[in-house]
């Protein structure tokens, strides 16, 4: 089954029986996968699992579901944030599909040495600041305060990371999908029940731009069930510009009216596909790969094929696909990633103080 199908399933969009019948057996796993969380967020709350701290501050990135709510271009902002600021950000992750440079996966066609999607594209938004990919973060957390001077450090995909302590929690919700279909995994999206935003510091709605006032406050509204009077920021994810296989800066009106073609591998690609429409190009169609998806050379003859039959001159794809392709291998017509950057539609100051007053007190 693949990732679409699941969401088909997830949603109830999927009839019949069988589906019906399988979509009862997950809320079963789910109920067992609640009950570990549960009992394992007790655990590190009643202290009964240490929490590490180390010796400078720390801000968590993370979500309450899977999938992509735009934690990459938002760990971008806040690392070049604090080097704006004159500190020496550092990013913790812990890499899930990381690619070895001695060990490629079998027919990939990236030229990644080493690291994940993630880390190539932070690297290249963020030049020059540390990232450290390792299950351990705290491990990686002494590693970049002792080998790389870091004085402030960011946990990314860290909401659940319950073992390296934080002093600021921000987490992500996608207005377009906020709460996973309304189960925890495997039924649903959640990766652990919404109660669990009680810990959170500020809630970043992702992708407000792209639904109505209407449902704005009634998501505002929603949240304050489960995490009380904390304040809810809002931003948008608008593309600034395209780059192609070689780095090149591209401007969004070059692009403008053309005939294209796009494709992702990402968690929401819901959210690609507007972007793509926002750039002005007439797009034909969009092809779905499964997230954090390694591009082989015959997916990209196949994707070229696809372009030359749509007579397309653009191909548009994301950042984090980009960074996978060689560019050798790519025979079709000009591939273009859309960079997206972060604007803020309320709440900048907001955040901006909880930063400051972080560096204030440490």
């Amino acid at each position: 089954m693949d990732e679409a199908a699941v969401h088909e399933l997830l949603s109830g969009r999927t009839p019949g029986a069988a589906a019906t019948l399988l979509r009862g057996g997950l809320r079963l796993v789910a109920s067992v996968y609640s009950s570990v969380m549960m009992v394992r967020n007790a655990a590190y709350q009643r202290q009964w699992l240490k929490v590490h701290r180390t010796a400078v501050p720390v801000v968590s990135l993370g979500n309450i579901t899977t999938g992509g709510t735009g934690k990459t271009p938002m760990a971008a902002w806040l690392a070049n944030w604090f080097v704006a600021e004159g500190r020496k950000p550092g990013l913790l992750s812990r890499g899930y599909r990381t690619l070895d440079a001695a060990q490629p996966d079998q027919g990939s066609a990236s030229t990644s040495p080493g690291g994940n999607d993630e880390k190539l594209v932070l690297d290249r938004l963020c030049p020059g600041v540390p990232h450290l990919q390792q299950k351990d973060r705290y491990q990686s957390s002494l590693r970049a305060v002792q080998e790389f001077g870091c004085d402030v450090l960011l946990l990314d995909d860290g909401f659940q990371h319950r073992r390296l302590h934080r002093d600021l929690d921000l987490v992500l919700i996608d207005a377009l999908q906020p709460w996973g279909y309304g189960h925890v995994l495997p039924r649903g999206l959640l990766r652990e029940t919404r109660s669990g935003l009680a810990r959170a510091d500020l809630i970043l709605i992702t992708r407000a731009d792209q639904c109505s006032e209407q449902e704005r406050t009634a998501l505002r509204s929603e949240l304050r069930r489960f995490c009380g009077d904390v304040e809810c920021l809002e931003i948008a994810f608008k593309p600034s510009r395209c780059v192609d296989l070689h780095w090149q800066s591209h401007s969004l009106s070059s692009v403008a009216e053309k005939k294209a073609i796009a494709f992702c591998g990402i968690g929401n690609p819901r959210g690609f596909e507007r972007t793509v429409l926002s750039t002005g190009v007439k797009c034909e169609q969009i092809e779905h790969f499964a997230d954090h998806h390694h591009y082989s050379p015959d997916d990209l003859s196949k994707l070229a094929q696809l372009a030359r039959a749509a007579s397309a001159e653009v191909v548009l794809t994301t950042q984090k696909d980009l960074v996978k392709i060689a560019p050798t291998l790519w025979q079709g017509p000009l591939l273009l990633a859309v960079e997206i950057g972060v604007e803020f539609i309320s709440g900048r100051e907001v955040l901006e103080s909880r930063l400051h007053q972080l560096l204030k007190n440490s």
